[in-house]
C-alpha cells in the first residue's frame, strides 16, 4: 500500500472515531436530562424558544420554557348544596368521628393521643380565632393524617349575618388553616348546624363541602362520660358521623368518653376514618 493511501485511511478512521465520541457524549447528556425529568429514553429536548441560540447568548434565559410539563387539569368544581349531608358513603361498617370548636391546648392533645394510640383518623372543625394559639396542634393533625375543616372564625349564628359577614368568617378561617395546617380546608360546618343559602353558596365558592352529623353526643352539656359513650354506641351504624367537641368549655368528659367508646367501636368491626371529597 502506498504511503499516501495509508495516510488517507488513517485520517478517515480518526475522523470516524471523533464523530463517534461526539455522539456518545451527546447521548450521555440526553440520558441525564431524561433521568431528571422522569421521561423515557427519547431524543434530547429541543432548545427553548423558536430556535437555538448561539453560544454565549444569554437572552434565551429570560424566555419561558413551555410544552414540557403535564397538561393542566381542569379546575375542580364544588357543587352548591341545599342541605348538609348527615351521613357519609363508604364500604362496610364505616364511621366518622368529628370534633368541633378547637383546637384547645387543654383537651385536643389528649384526643389526638387517643386517636394515635388506635391509629384512627378523625375530622376537626376548627374556629379561626382558636387557631392562633393552636398552630402546633394543626401541624400535628396534618402530620397524623387528620382532616381539618372550617367552623367559622368566631362561631356566630350565620343566619343572623349578612352575606359579606359570612364570607369574612369563612375566608379568614380558611386562610388561618392554610397557614397552620398547610392546605386550605375542603370541608365546612356551620355553627349550631344553622345553614342557609348564603352559607352553602359561599362555602362552595371557597371550595368547601358542607358536612353535618348523624349522632350528637351532647357532650357540650357535660352529661357525664357514661351518657356520651351510650349515645355513640346506640347510634353506631355504617356511614354515621359523630359530633363531639374538643373546645368551647370543659371537655374532659369528651376526652374520657373517647377512650372508652373508640376501642369498643373497633372491636365491633367498625372502620373509623375520614370521608373523601367528590367533585363535580
Amino acid at each position: 500500500m502506498k504511503k499516501d493511501q495509508l495516510l488517507t485511511r488513517l485520517l478517515t478512521r480518526r475522523q470516524a472515531l471523533i464523530a463517534g465520541a461526539g455522539a456518545v457524549g451527546a447521548a450521555a447528556t440526553a440520558g441525564v436530562i431524561t433521568t431528571v425529568t422522569g421521561d423515557g429514553p427519547t431524543a434530547p429536548a429541543p432548545a427553548a424558544g423558536p430556535q437555538a441560540r448561539p453560544a454565549g447568548s444569554h437572552a434565551y434565559r429570560l424566555q419561558p420554557v413551555t410544552g414540557y410539563g403535564p397538561p393542566r387539569a381542569a379546575p375542580r368544581r364544588t357543587l352548591v348544596r341545599r342541605e348538609a349531608p348527615l351521613k357519609v358513603s363508604g364500604r362496610g361498617r364505616t364511621m366518622v368521628l368529628t370534633f368541633d370548636d378547637g383546637p384547645d391546648p387543654r383537651f385536643t392533645p389528649d384526643i389526638l393521643d387517643t386517636l394515635a394510640e388506635y391509629d384512627v383518623r378523625a375530622m376537626f372543625f376548627v374556629c379561626g380565632e382558636m387557631v392562633a394559639g393552636g398552630r402546633k396542634l394543626l401541624a400535628r393533625m396534618a402530620d397524623e393524617g387528620h382532616v381539618v375543616g372550617n367552623h367559622t372564625w368566631s362561631h356566630p349564628l350565620l343566619t343572623r349575618l349578612t352575606r359579606r359577614q359570612i364570607r369574612s368568617q369563612m375566608e379568614r378561617t380558611s386562610d388561618a388553616i392554610e397557614d397552620a395546617y398547610g392546605e386550605r380546608p375542603e370541608w365546612f360546618r356551620a355553627p349550631y348546624g344553622a345553614w342557609n343559602r348564603a352559607a352553602f353558596q359561599l362555602g362552595a365558592e371557597l371550595g368547601m363541602e358542607p358536612l353535618a352529623w348523624t349522632v350528637d353526643t351532647l357532650d357540650w352539656t357535660t352529661p357525664g362520660v357514661r351518657s356520651i359513650v351510650k349515645k355513640v354506641e346506640r347510634g353506631a351504624a355504617p356511614g354515621v358521623v359523630v359530633l363531639s367537641h374538643d373546645a368551647g368549655g370543659d371537655r374532659s368528659q369528651s376526652v374520657k368518653a373517647l377512650r372508652r367508646y373508640l376501642p369498643e367501636l373497633l372491636d365491633s368491626g367498625y372502620h373509623v376514618t375520614v370521608p373523601r371529597r367528590h367533585y363535580a
